[in-house]
């Protein structure tokens, strides 16, 4: 009998406790009881695996010449309206300054949102022997870069070179079969004739990979079209470094790299350099590691966990409220040139569009990973905004 009691008093006093609480306590919202979003931002992944061997001096300037223009043509993507993450990855392979343990491939940059970065590494490639093992080079991108698991983002690879494409002890066949196991495309780029291309297995590579076949000539300078609107994006290039601010241990080194990688834009091309300009304006281009600006977009109470010793010496002895202001002043400074160069940049490129319909169309790097690009992005389902 006492413990049936005792039972009764418990159960009353639980249900006592649980009304208590439900009567205090505010209503669980649902995102409350699920999980945290941890879903990966739609990504658009680019591998980009050059052939350095002596003759392809020509690829690489072309690299050069158009790695902003790529940029430019994945920042137009969209997927359900939101502006997926684009990261780019730099590889070279068939370079005899390598080493032959690692079958002359060097990994030069992981996929990496820091475009800045993969622009500085481009121009420090030099041309040196080799021995071109494509197999090989397309293994180590697909294990050795951090591929998105996210089934609506897009992951590419491009490789291009000019000798066999089955050299080497590790089989093409297999390792794009590993690829496309991870969703990861090939796209296969030969620097020659068509038809040699095929006969030396890159359209096959092409093939297997679901990707595009192309063939280019290496050796011919890009070509561009100057536009009335170059010099003014050229200005506001100018006035929008002025917007960064730099800290942390390495944002004075990054804030200089930033210069001069529009140096190196500059030296290969006006157009380039503008290329470069509209990239800046753009989502794609964020540098919260060491940028202010764009990290207290991405952390509102930045400010506050920075050390002194970390901020330029000119703020330095300023408030945490002060430099506040001084970051919003330059957020909306820096949101007005972009929206500038954004108008400017639409009708350089209807200038462009109208002048490229003249002449016959070049078929050179940028020019073939743009157009497959966009084929691939129609067929994942993303829209192109114009």
């Amino acid at each position: 009998m006492k413990s049936n009691l005792f039972i009764t008093a418990l159960l009353a006093a639980s249900i006592s406790f649980a009304a208590c609480n439900s009567s205090n306590a505010k209503p669980i919202k649902n995102t409350e009881i699920e999980k945290p979003d941890s879903a990966e931002t739609t990504k658009i992944q680019v591998a980009l695996l050059l052939d350095t061997s002596n003759s392809m001096d020509g690829l690489i300037d072309q690299a050069k010449s158009r790695l902003w223009n790529i940029v430019n043509t994945l920042t137009t993507l969209k997927y359900e309206g939101k502006t997926p993450d684009i990261e780019i990855s730099l590889y070279e392979y068939g370079n005899d300054g390598l080493s032959e343990r690692s079958n002359y491939i060097r990994q030069v940059t992981p996929l990496s949102t820091d475009l800045d970065l993969i622009s500085e590494k481009l121009f420090a490639l030099r041309t040196n022997g080799g021995s071109e093992y494509c197999g090989a080079v397309i293994q180590d991108a697909t294990k050795g870069l951090k591929w998105a698991s996210d089934k609506n983002s897009m992951k590419l690879i491009y490789i291009a070179g000019n000798e066999g494409f089955d050299q080497g002890r590790i089989s093409y066949k297999e390792t794009i079969s590993d690829a496309l196991k991870n969703n990861i495309y090939v796209n296969t780029i030969f620097c020659g004739d068509k038809t040699e291309g095929i006969n030396s297995f890159w359209k096959d590579g092409a093939d297997r990979g679901k990707g595009k076949y192309f063939n280019i000539d290496s050796d011919k300078a890009v070509q561009y079209i100057a536009t009335p609107y170059d010099d003014e994006i050229a200005k506001c290039d100018e006035k929008i470094n002025k917007t960064y601010i730099n800290y942390g241990a390495k944002g004075a080194d990054k804030k200089r790299n930033q210069v001069m990688q529009d140096q190196n834009a500059k030296m290969v091309s006006a157009s380039n350099y503008t290329d470069r300009a509209v990239s800046k304006s753009k989502a794609a281009y964020k540098n919260e590691s060491w940028d202010l600006v764009d990290k207290v977009k991405d952390d509102a109470g930045a400010i506050s966990k920075i050390q002194k010793e970390e901020l330029p010496a000119e703020l330095q002895n300023k408030t945490t409220a002060e430099i506040q202001v001084i970051v919003n002043e330059k957020k909306k400074e820096r949101e007005t040139i972009q929206k500038e160069i954004s108008v400017l940049a639409k009708k350089r490129q209807q200038y462009i569009d109208t002048e490229a319909k003249k002449t016959k169309s070049q078929d050179d790097l940028g020019n073939t990973i743009n157009s497959s690009i966009l084929a691939f992005a129609k067929v994942k389902g993303y829209t192109v905004e114009k």
